[in-house]
């Protein structure tokens, strides 16, 4: 709605209304408004599929929006989104944490890698190529993988987009405040991760560590002492491994400003993604070097501190997709992707069982909320909720 009402007025006639046509700021708020609403769409045809449906052409007031499928969106979305490709600045000229092009090629990147379940229809040679502008723009890996997560990730050369925090100026209780405290609990000390005390709440399950599994690797942040692999009881701490992936100390080993709110940025996109996505769209037979893509894992590895691989396999990229960007927000998309969220692979406590089990295909969809379908009789509910 926000992103709608900027959008509506800041056109260009709107604009010489207002005696602001020479206004050269103004049409670059405009573009990353265009971005931003473009992301909330993807996050919600990724999410959702079929969802309300509203642009800056629509009423403003009382308005029941129509529901737009998961396909017309992804057309929506694609021709949005290459427009912009001609309206933001070029990777790493905007202010850091807002949209440039980078942040757009990301985003068509993961649409495309993932068309097959929105559409129904694969595009890995598409993936491939947006994922290969991002490796050519300019961005590079960070030597030290954990810069990434840390209160001064706002240095590092591998984050394309960003949410911003700042421990004065962002007091908020979500983000990466909630991510670095509820992390923390049982022997782990706040001090450590630049924190005033933890709240002992998230844990991993004893899959995701099976990923490791005693090898050597740079991008383990598992934290054991006084953690048990196994959880017999959700609420409790000490079941299940901790993970101190996330801090509010600095690369320099000082820490944040405020030992309460976090300096610590969210990367949304990051340049370790485009690697793995171009990897991943040339082993499902896109157009691409396989050669490179090989290349570019090991980089990773390298980076990691992990032996290097001699092949790629599907198999092996969704293992790696885990090591390498576990609690950034792409797990459930990957699984679904891979055909394994719903059935196929199972984790403690999938479906409300210690064992974990399949649950039904319809979940690889979350339910549009009762609330919203009283409220808009054009909704309609996704299918098996």
């Amino acid at each position: 709605t926000v992103a709608n009402e900027l959008i509506r007025e800041s056109s260009p006639e709107k604009l010489v209304e207002r005696g602001l046509q020479g206004d050269t700021q103004i049409p670059l708020y405009r573009a990353e408004a265009k971005f931003l609403r473009a992301l909330a769409y993807y996050h919600a045809l990724d999410m959702f599929g079929n969802v309300p449906f509203v642009t800056e052409d629509d009423p403003v007031g009382s308005y029941l929006p129509e529901q737009i499928s998961r396909a017309d969106l992804f057309n929506y979305l694609e021709t949005e989104l290459k427009a912009l490709e001609n309206e933001l600045p070029g990777p790493g000229a905007n202010e850091y944490g807002r949209a440039d092009q980078g942040a757009v090629w990301m985003t068509l990147a993961k649409m495309y890698l993932n068309a097959e379940v929105y559409i129904g229809t694969a595009k890995y040679s598409e993936a491939a190529a947006y994922s290969k502008k991002v490796i050519d723009s300019g961005y590079s890996l960070e030597s030290n993988y954990q810069n990434n997560f840390m209160a001064d990730n706002d240095k590092s050369t591998e984050l394309i987009f960003t949410i911003n925090y700042d421990g004065n100026q962002t007091a908020t209780w979500g983000g990466t405040t909630t991510i670095i405290h509820a992390s923390v609990g049982g022997t782990m000390n706040p001090a450590d991760y630049g924190i005033d005390g933890g709240w002992s709440g998230f844990r991993t399950t004893k899959e995701f560590v099976s990923l490791f599994d005693g090898a050597t690797d740079g991008r383990n942040f598992l934290y054991t002492d006084g953690q048990n692999l196994d959880i017999d009881d959700v609420g409790t701490f000490d079941n299940g491994y901790a993970v101190g992936k996330w801090t509010n100390k600095t690369s320099d080993g000082g820490t944040g400003k405020n030992l309460t709110h976090m300096d610590t940025d969210f990367g949304v996109y990051r340049l370790a993604d485009a690697y793995l996505m171009y990897a991943e769209a040339v082993t499902r037979g896109g157009t691409g070097d396989q050669t490179m893509a090989l290349s570019l894992v090991n980089d990773l590895r390298n980076r990691a501190g992990a032996d290097p691989v001699s092949s790629l396999s599907l198999d092996f990229l969704l293992d790696e997709r885990g090591r390498e960007l576990y609690w950034e927000a792409h797990r459930r998309t990957d699984l679904i992707r891979f055909g394994k969220f719903t059935s196929g692979y199972n984790w403690a406590w999938k479906g409300n069982v210690k064992e974990g089990r399949d649950i039904g295909s319809h979940m690889s969809l979350f339910p549009v909320a009762a609330s919203d379908i009283v409220a808009n009789t054009n909704l309609r509910q996704n299918s098996g909720y």
